[in-house]
């Protein structure tokens, strides 16, 4: 029985991750084993970093926020717990970009934070 190979799948395999290297530096774009350990390490940053811009966003938006509440004589925190208690139900993007592109909407929904805050 004569020996067999897997010469067209190896090969398309090969291809593909020399595929996914392309336009990495050097002999890391053009040799297989090179190639692979690129790749295998880029996929695992881009994974972990998928998950990293969620929370760094996060933290840009509370900075933001505290940004724009000090000057109203409030802190980040208790302005999140006045919107608990007013009801308001909005996402730290949005008010993020309220507080740059709107400052007296955002104002309005600082008074009514305090107000929530003064009430309970």
């Amino acid at each position: 029985m004569p020996r067999t190979t897997n010469g067209p799948a190896t090969r398309a395999r090969r291809n593909r991750t020399l595929k996914r290297a392309k336009g990495y530096f050097g002999s890391k774009s053009r040799l297989y084993t090179h190639a692979r350990e690129a790749v295998e390490r880029a996929e695992k940053f881009a994974y972990r970093d998928r998950r990293n811009e969620k929370r760094e966003y996060r933290q840009l938006w509370i900075v933001r926020l505290n940004a724009a509440c000090r000057p109203l004589e409030i802190t980040y925190s208790r302005f999140v717990q006045g919107l608990k208690k007013a009801g308001i139900i909005i996402d730290r993007k949005n008010l993020s970009e309220l507080a740059i592109h709107d400052p007296d909407a955002f104002a309005s929904i600082v008074g009514k934070a305090k107000d929530a805050l003064k009430a309970a």
